[in-house]
């Protein structure tokens, strides 16, 4: 351990476990630590890094609106919030937008804003479905609906009046189902949960149960959404639209925002003045960092690219499979993607980190490929290789 990691480790709070290695800057797929030793990323910063490293217009556009102003506070209208919610509200299809700092927050407030429609209709509604193997977050809220029993109980008692469904199981779900139900959320594609990725009619049926029953269906978007299974936001791939989205990672690749989606019947009658709030929602400099990272996807074609190497990706890693006995199953769609292997995922990570490839897990058995979405062929023929020198 270097002196940089040994002083790290004294000043933090031990909530992580961190590989070591100690990253200094990066460059498109690659990041490079502080001896000159080069890796490439397949793991984005857990799905974040959706444009790479060293974007030049990115950051343009950070260094001028620092320039501008960087903070103001929600008591005060900002060009650059407006410009941000703008573009969302065009990519994803919904109505209203409320910026947060993460992905957890995100899915707080959508929790919220759920609770809230069913106590202005005065349903009496008060319950949530989710699912089992999900993940959400870490605040009370969020790791109360996530599917882990390993990330609640040191904090029981959670929120109450939560079931867990068994994904792509409908019938499972429709069990759940009763007069107390207000909302039902999932991942459309499960990613700490082990990739797991929703079928047509799981999600058109959740949606259908929803509408029958005066539920309101709340899509987890972070870590899937934003281009990274094909389309702007992977429910958009299924003919559905929820009534209630989150997301965050990808939309400012690597600046801290987050957000969540209301359409208009939801904004109606949910959230008012005073029942949620953020400091730093809204934020001048992240949300130039959404619009300019929209700007980016959409002129670049970056969801139309993500597809595309999905494919080679899903096609490299079945012939890897030919290969490798350990390998049992290739899972996800478009540049979320993982194989379930009989091998010890610390093991595999941590041989890797050695062959310079930085790749993750995802529940007990999946190494995950999440990379930059710039990612190129030539990149995944790179990895691939690294990857059969440490399985075979």
């Amino acid at each position: 351990m270097n002196e940089y990691m040994k002083e790290t480790n004294e000043q933090l709070v031990h909530t992580y476990n961190p590989f070591p290695v100690v990253l200094e800057h990066g460059e498109g797929a690659y990041l490079y630590d502080t001896e000159g030793k080069k890796y490439l990323d397949f793991a984005a910063g857990y799905a974040v890094t959706s444009l790479g490293y060293g974007n030049e217009e990115l950051n343009e556009a950070l260094k001028e609106q620092i320039d501008k102003i960087y903070h103001t506070s929600n008591l005060y209208y900002n060009t650059a919030c407006l410009q941000a919610a703008t573009v969302l509200k065009r990519i994803s299809g919904m109505d209203r937008i409320f910026f947060t700092n993460s992905g957890g927050e995100a899915v707080e407030g959508a929790l919220k804003a759920a609770r809230k429609y069913a106590y202005k209709k005065g349903t009496g509604r008060y319950e949530f479905i989710a699912m089992k193997e999900s993940f959400h977050g870490r605040s009370f809220g969020a790791v109360s609906v996530t599917g882990h029993a390993a990330y609640q109980e040191p904090f029981q008692p959670l929120v109450p009046g939560v079931s867990f469904a068994d994904y792509n199981d409908l019938n499972s779900v429709k069990a759940l189902v009763t007069d107390k139900t207000c909302a039902i959320i999932l991942e459309p594609l499960q990613g700490e949960g082990g990739i797991n990725l929703a079928t047509d009619e799981f999600m058109q049926g959740i949606r259908q149960i929803c509408d029958e029953e005066g539920i309101l269906m709340i899509c987890d978007e972070v870590q899937c959404g934003m281009g990274r299974t094909g389309s702007m936001f992977c429910w958009q791939k299924y003919g559905i639209r929820p009534d209630i989205m989150t997301m965050a990672k990808a939309i400012g690749n690597g600046i801290p925002v987050g957000a969540f989606a209301l359409t208009e019947e939801v904004a109606k009658y949910s959230l008012e003045p005073g029942d949620h709030g953020t400091t730093y929602g809204g934020n001048p400099l992240a949300c130039t960092a959404v619009s300019k990272t929209v700007e980016i996807f959409e002129r670049e074609n970056i969801a139309a690219h993500a597809k595309e190497m999905g494919i080679y990706l899903t096609e490299k890693l079945l012939a890897l499979k030919e290969k490798c006995d350990c390998i049992k199953e290739v899972k996800g769609t478009g540049l979320m993607q993982g194989i379930k292997i009989m091998k010890p995922l610390g093991e595999v990570t941590k041989t890797a980190l050695e062959e310079g490839l930085l790749v993750i897990g995802a529940g007990k058995d999946v190494l995950r490929f999440v990379p930059p979405l710039i990612i190129e062929k030539n990149e995944i023929d790179e990895m691939i290789e690294i990857l059969e020198k440490i399985l075979l």
